[in-house]
């Protein structure tokens, strides 16, 4: 007992002893610059908007005369600690970056925490942001110029202002996208991962507000039980309600506008005018983000309209993405660069990606970087390599029943269990395939967009087809690195003479080492619920009258190659 007593007041004096320098050490462990200011913030402000309601906001201000920057994060997930984790995060996040010399307004997103009015999903952003700019102007602390940063929907938000103001002068959007269609809809397949989790979070987080730390594991708890609750919905319609207890405004609108050339998404795509932003931009990606691929082409887009985006891509998947330090310091970096002009630390190559298998960081003068395209092709007997298969390879068939639908496990879905899983179980299901191919007698890079070329047939007109890389270890464990979906319509998919279809799966892109010893082994399936909602086999996979089982057919011979396509490294 006095031992212990005693290490207990040791711990106490050591920690008493540590305090006056926490912030340097704080700066040590995240590897940041060291302090420059003290910091006050002034929290409750009230900025008023075009239409008479206010939101709420903190300023963290640093004690100094100087015509310092000003950073403007705009969150619907609270500010403080009072908000919860994610806010306390956010305090935290805005106190380093003004003890280094910014003007920090944290904000409430409208209808959110402390703000007025209701919250509609980026609708209401563009507006907002503008007039928080409008107000920024009148302050008399502020004199400098205007960056903007954050992950997920703060990022979002970002692209909502970027084209119509030019008071930003430096953008940093991490884990997140300025195509909203393709993250919702990815592949024309209802993401319902992300268009059920997301609207539960809110939830917890507007039930919990009195007491957001003593309730997170049952917060946990209440998310994952109503989400479960409206992924085993078979009307999409109805998931909501059977997920939070009642219908969603934002959630049944994104069920009545589904196409991406329908007006409402029209809209977005105009006010957002991406290739228009002239301001310096560094995009902040994950391999195992559901935002990935619209984020590559962001960054296309921006590249093809002559633009110079710099591009960070970890191993992440959303939810450390959001939370990672490397979004913090790159940020430090650019803001540097673009509002004070110190370019020292910039990095000479504007793309830097993380390459799964190696631990290692690669840099790049562009994205993607010289590949050649590799093909394996999928044999009978399970094979998957570089030899073409013969006229008498005979093909594989698997039952896709959509009541007992093939789930999720691991991959790019809006989850906090995302992310590079162990696949031995999921590859044991009826309903999956495998083809692997022998231990690779030397690593094998992997750096780009992967595809798979699938010859097919289906007893229904309204099917999907699941694709998935994975990379298998000696002792058997077999870890996904990317996969993809196609969705078939009678008027999607290319047909044959014969009657097949062939297809090509989209598999994302990735940057992976695959090492001498490991195999490389392809999924096909027909489904990864909810990550793409489930296809219910007919033409209404919102409110299907039934659940039609489907006889699938893959096809692997010489008149119908399927194959495996990597972007292989040139070295």
């Amino acid at each position: 007992m006095k031992r212990t007593a005693a290490l207990f007041a040791l711990l106490v004096l050591s920690l008493v002893a540590l305090f006056p320098f926490r912030r340097r050490l704080l700066a040590l462990l995240l590897r940041l610059p060291p302090p420059r200011y003290t910091v006050r913030v002034h929290t409750g402000l009230r900025i008023p908007m075009r239409d008479g309601m206010s939101l709420a906001a903190d300023h963290y201000a640093p004690e100094s005369a100087d015509s310092l920057p000003t950073l403007l994060i705009r969150s619907p997930y609270g500010r403080g600690v009072r908000a919860g984790a994610f806010g306390a995060l956010l305090a935290v996040y805005a106190h380093l970056f003004a003890e280094r010399g910014y003007h920090v307004l944290v904000q409430d997103t409208r209808g959110c925490f402390d703000s007025d009015g209701q919250f509609s999903p980026y609708f209401n952003e563009q507006t907002d942001g503008l007039a928080t700019l409008d107000w920024l102007k009148a302050q008399t602390w502020h004199r400098g110029p205007v960056g903007t940063w954050g992950p997920s929907y703060l990022g979002i938000v970002q692209w909502a202002m970027a084209a119509h103001t030019p008071d930003i002068q430096a953008l940093v959007p991490i884990v997140t996208t300025a195509n909203l269609h393709d993250v919702l809809y990815p592949d024309g397949a209802l993401d319902l991962g992300l268009a059920l989790r997301w609207p539960v979070i809110f939830q917890q987080l507007d039930r919990t507000r009195s007491h957001p730390y003593l309730s997170l594991p049952l917060q946990a708890f209440h998310m994952e039980r109503g989400t479960s609750r409206g992924f085993r919905q078979t009307a999409l319609a109805d998931a909501d309600r059977a997920a939070l207890g009642q219908p969603v405004e934002f959630y049944q609108e994104w069920l009545r506008h589904t196409d991406s050339d329908d007006a409402l998404w029209q809209q977005v795509h105009d006010e957002i005018q991406l290739t228009t932003v002239q301001r310096p931009i560094h995009l902040i990606g994950g391999w195992y983000d559901f935002f990935l691929r619209a984020q590559l082409r962001d960054y296309a887009a921006l590249r093809a309209a002559g633009r110079q985006p710099y591009l960070t891509i970890g191993p992440w998947h959303h939810f450390n993405g959001m939370l990672s330090p490397t979004g913090l310091r790159e940020g430090l970096i650019w803001f540097e660069a673009q509002l004070k002009g110190y370019t020292a630390r910039l990095r000479t190559k504007p793309v830097r990606i993380f390459v799964l298998g190696t631990r290692q960081w690669r840099e790049y003068d562009s994205w993607p970087p010289s590949a050649q395209t590799t093909p394996y092709y999928l044999h009978s007997d399970g094979r998957l390599d570089a030899l073409q298969p013969g006229n008498a390879d005979p093909p594989d068939c698997y039952a896709y029943d959509p009541a007992n639908p093939t789930p999720a496990l691991g991959g790019n879905q809006f989850s906090p269990w995302a992310g590079a899983k162990d696949n031995q179980r999921l590859e044991a299901r009826a309903d999956v395939l495998s083809f692997t191919t022998p231990p690779l007698g030397e690593a094998l890079e992997v750096i780009g967009a992967v595809r798979t070329v699938l010859y097919v047939r289906s007893s229904r007109a309204y099917t999907d087809f699941f694709a998935r890389l994975c990379d298998v270890h000696p002792d058997g464990r077999s870890f996904n690195i990317c996969d993809g979906l196609f969705r078939i319509t009678p008027d999607k998919a290319e047909l044959q003479l014969d009657g097949t279809l062939k297809i090509e799966v989209d598999m994302w892109a990735t940057a992976c080492r695959f090492k001498a010893g490991h195999r490389l082994r392809l999924q096909v399936s027909s489904g990864a619920h909810p990550r793409w909602a489930r296809n219910p086999g007919c033409a209404d996979s919102f409110a299907p009258d039934a659940l039609y089982p489907a006889a699938q057919t893959l096809y692997h011979d010489a008149e119908h190659p399927s194959a495996l396509l990597l972007p292989v490294a040139v070295r």
